[in-house]
Formats: C-alpha cells, sequence, structure tokens
C-alpha cells in the first residue's frame, strides 16, 4: 500500500494539472482566433512586398537545381528560402497562401511564449494579456510590414523561446534558439545580448558555475551555424553572403534625412498603436526619474525588469544595425515592449480595461488600413507581369533591371542571373535612395565578372527596366545601356517601367 502522504498528494497533483492544462486550452484558443482575425488581410493581395517576391523566386530557383550561395543568392541567411521552398514543393509555387498560413503560426507561437513569461512572473492574468496584446500590436505598422511572411515574423519565435530558455536557465536550448534566429536573420542573434545578461545575473546571485553555463550556451550557438554553413550549404558562399559580404550594404552612406525620417516615422507608427500598454511604462519612468514613490497594490510581488530592458536594448540596435530603419524590422521590438507594458500594468493601480480598449481599437484602425491599403502599386506591378508573360514563353529568361524581384515570380518566368536586383550590381539600396556610392564600380565583388558569364550562355529575351528615376538608371551604369542599345528594342511602357524584348 502507498504511503498517506503519496495517496494525498495524488489529487493535489491531479488539480495542479487541472489547473494547468485548464488555463492554456482556454487561452490558445482564444489567441489563435486573435491571430487568424488580425491577419485575415494578409490573404487579400498575391504579394506584400519585394522580400516576399525575392523569397518565392529564389525557392523556384532552389527547386529549378539552384545552389544556395552560388548561383541563387542573397545577403539573408538560409532557414527561410528553405521553407518557402518546401512549402512550394508541398503545394506548388503559384500561391504564398501556405507561407501566410506559416506566418500566422509563427505570431501564435510567438504570443503562446510571451503569455508563458508574463504568466511565470505576473500570474495568470498577465499571461492572457500579453498573448493578446502582441497580437494586437502584430499589425500596429504599415500593412506592407505586417501582413507579409518575411524574416522577422519567423524569427521571433525563436527569439522568445531564447529569452525564456534562458530564464528558466536552460542554457543549452537557449544558445540553439539563439542559433535559430540568426539563421533566420543575421540580426536575430542580438537576443544573444540578454541571455548572456541573465546568465551573468544568475551566476553573480547564485554562485553557479558560469563557465559551464556559457559553454553551454555557445556550444548551442554554435552547432546549428556549424551545421548550416559546413554540411548543408558552401562555407566560403555561406560566410561572404551572410556574414562578411554586407559591409556596404550596411554602411553609414546615404542620405541621412531620409534614413532620420524613416527611423523616427515607423518609431511613431509603433508608438502609436502600442500606447495603450507603453504609457504606463513611461509613467512609471518618469515617477522614478522625479524621485516619487510608485505606488503598487498590495500584495504585489515586484520583480527586477532589467533583463527586459537590456533585451529591448538589444532589439534596438538589432533595428539601427545598416541604418535602413524599414518597418518591418520594428517588429523586432514588440516582444519586449509587450512584457514591460504587461509588467508596468501589472505592478500599478493601472486597471487593464483602457490598455485593452485603445490598444484594439489602434488594431482595428491598422487592420482596416491592410484591407483598403491602396492598390496602385500592386496593379502596377500585375499589368507589368502580364507583359512579361505575353512577351515570351515559359522556356525564355527574363532580367529584371529594378528594385522589384516579385516580377519574376509574378510573371512565372526565370531570371537570367543570380542577382534578383540591381542593388548587388550597383550597391544600390531602396533604404538610402542617394546617388552617393552607387554605380558599377561599388557592387558586390565579381558580381560583374558573374553577370558577364550568365549573359553569355544566353541572353534574356525580355529586360524590364524599373529603375525609374532611380540613380542606377540604365544612362547611368554604361554595361546596361550599351546591352539594351544594342541588342533590345522597347515593346512597352508602363508609367515608369520599359519593357525591352531581344532583337530578331
Amino acid at each position: 500500500m502507498a504511503p498517506p502522504a503519496r495517496l494525498t498528494d495524488r489529487p493535489h497533483r491531479r488539480l495542479l494539472g487541472h489547473v494547468r492544462t485548464g488555463y492554456w486550452t482556454r487561452v490558445v484558443p482564444v489567441l489563435t482566433l486573435l491571430a487568424v482575425v488580425t491577419h485575415i488581410p494578409s490573404f487579400i493581395r498575391p504579394v506584400w512586398s519585394p522580400d516576399e517576391g525575392y523569397l518565392a523566386t529564389q525557392a523556384r530557383m532552389l527547386a529549378g537545381g539552384g545552389v544556395l550561395y552560388d548561383t541563387v543568392v542573397d545577403r539573408k541567411p538560409p532557414l527561410l528560402p528553405w521553407l518557402y521552398e518546401a512549402c512550394f514543393a508541398v503545394f506548388g509555387s503559384l500561391s504564398l497562401w501556405p507561407l501566410r498560413v506559416l506566418a500566422i503560426v509563427a505570431h501564435l507561437v510567438t504570443a503562446i511564449l510571451l503569455a508563458s513569461l508574463s504568466r511565470g512572473r505576473w500570474g495568470n492574468r498577465a499571461g492572457a494579456f500579453a498573448g493578446a496584446l502582441y497580437l494586437l500590436i502584430s499589425i500596429g505598422l504599415s500593412p506592407e510590414d505586417t501582413q507579409a511572411a518575411t524574416f522577422e515574423v519567423f524569427m521571433l519565435p525563436a527569439m522568445v523561446a531564447a529569452f525564456r530558455y534562458a530564464e528558466r536557465r536552460r542554457w543549452l536550448a537557449a544558445g540553439i534558439a539563439v542559433a535559430l534566429c540568426s539563421l533566420t536573420k543575421q540580426t536575430g542573434g542580438a537576443v544573444l545580448m540578454p541571455v548572456l545578461w541573465m546568465l551573468w545575473q544568475d551566476a553573480r546571485h547564485r554562485g553557479v558555475a558560469w563557465k559551464s553555463a556559457l559553454a553551454k550556451v555557445c556550444f548551442g550557438f554554435a552547432l546549428p551555424i556549424a551545421l548550416v554553413a559546413v554540411i548543408l550549404t558552401k562555407p566560403k558562399g555561406f560566410l561572404f553572403w551572410v556574414v562578411t559580404g554586407s559591409g556596404d550594404y550596411a554602411s553609414l552612406d546615404g542620405a541621412w534625412l531620409q534614413m532620420l525620417g524613416r527611423a523616427l516615422g515607423n518609431a511613431g507608427i509603433l508608438l502609436a498603436a502600442a500606447l495603450g500598454f507603453l504609457a504606463p511604462v513611461g509613467r512609471r519612468l518618469w515617477l522614478r526619474y522625479r524621485g516619487r514613490p510608485v505606488q503598487e497594490p498590495a500584495g504585489q510581488e515586484h520583480g527586477s525588469t532589467a533583463d527586459l530592458w537590456v533585451w529591448l536594448l538589444s532589439s534596438v540596435i538589432a533595428v539601427c544595425t545598416g541604418f535602413h530603419f524599414f518597418g518591418h524590422y520594428y517588429l523586432q521590438l514588440m516582444p519586449p515592449l509587450v512584457l514591460l507594458g504587461v509588467g508596468a500594468v501589472c505592478t500599478s493601480r493601472i486597471r487593464w480595461r483602457p490598455v485593452l480598449v485603445y490598444t484594439t481599437v489602434a488594431a482595428t484602425v491598422f487592420w482596416g488600413l491592410a484591407l483598403f491599403w491602396p492598390g496602385q502599386k500592386m496593379n502596377h506591378t500585375t499589368e507589368v507581369a502580364t507583359t512579361i508573360a505575353e512577351q515570351t514563353t515559359p522556356k525564355d529568361k527574363v532580367l529584371v533591371w529594378g528594385m522589384h524581384p516579385e516580377l519574376y515570380w509574378l510573371s512565372d518566368r526565370k531570371p537570367v542571373t543570380r542577382y534578383l536586383t540591381a542593388g548587388f550590381l550597383t550597391n544600390y539600396s531602396g533604404g538610402k535612395d542617394t546617388a552617393q556610392n552607387v554605380g558599377e564600380q561599388y557592387s558586390v565583388a565579381d558580381a560583374w565578372q558573374a553577370f558577364d558569364q550568365e549573359l553569355s550562355a544566353g541572353l534574356p529575351e525580355v529586360v524590364v527596366d524599373d529603375s525609374g528615376h532611380a540613380p542606377y538608371q540604365p544612362v547611368l551604369v554604361p554595361r546596361i545601356e550599351s546591352l539594351l542599345d544594342s541588342r533590345y528594342e522597347v515593346v512597352a511602357v508602363n508609367a515608369d517601367t520599359v519593357i525591352y524584348r531581344l532583337k530578331k
């Protein structure tokens, strides 16, 4: 017979298990519904951003026998191109809806992890609200940045998981999560900063063997990256395209006023979306700055949020890296901001109702904005892609001289070159619209040699000049101007886009 103590423990354990299970069976369905509703607009357009078009074109090239970081190149890590390729293999490559579904799943996983973190710090209600608030502000930027299935969206689950594992002192798992985050987008590796901060704090306060914990983090971080770099891709190509080959792209050169305007503009949009729970954070900081006591609810435990501030700081550094300040970069700020906001509300006398009401109203505005987002740009792109398809056969190859690689995917035509945007050949960046350091001489190393070899194997049937008035327009790039003048004739013009066809 079992000891009496164990007999009495069993109902208690069942009750605890029921409470834990009951909590998540109530919270997860609500978060799932909220994730779907907030991102329904993502399905109304074939493509939201050039990044989606680039990934889709990459995936088709990989499926056709292309080699990543050799005949298929980008300045990004490999996990998301591989995910696109896998989805296309299962569902076909004519639509991005499978990726949009997976993007919703990524948002949901992020929300659940944030709920778990918040619940462990401030209780059940805080957990549910953290998950809901994240999903509401996850659409709190331009729809082109929040409804697209791009790098930042798929980076967030691993980023939050890394922080959660570190909080629970599971250092090996934290290191692996940081690696997965970095292999989705390089700046995701910034979460290593709060992970190491928590490791240091744990060693300082508990007197544990920090060397062993640090070794686990480093091993967990290095192993997946080494596996991808050495076994699954070409090491030299991986090192160049993911690590060392983006120096010019991430330089300080550019139109500073334009960059500053974009930085402040996107920060202001995010602030407007999240003001409901960021206002309590600001209030607490102001009271502490003024040396006034912060009134907290009776019995409310107030733990340190230093690790959350370190996480936010690392995310700010990540957003600033490269000085482009695109709106989708700001998605990386959302998880630590949500947790800081939830903590500020839970440890003050502020009521939840105004916080939730404001955030819901703001999310509704952004949701409506996504539904009615101007479609002129998409219509133009679709018309150009239709013209490309009409002027070519499926066997023909195409060159898009511009920054819109989605034209390849929408027209269902193969690119003639591994360089899917003119930026690789001219150092032009959409985030720095300036003529400074733009031209043939500023291209990626050996890019023009590889480009010439690709064209020597067969000229594209159609060339699309989508440069408009940009500083890389053909008249400013002699090689492209000479090619168009000698071998091509104009067959169509759509706004600023000129379509050329090979002379017979």
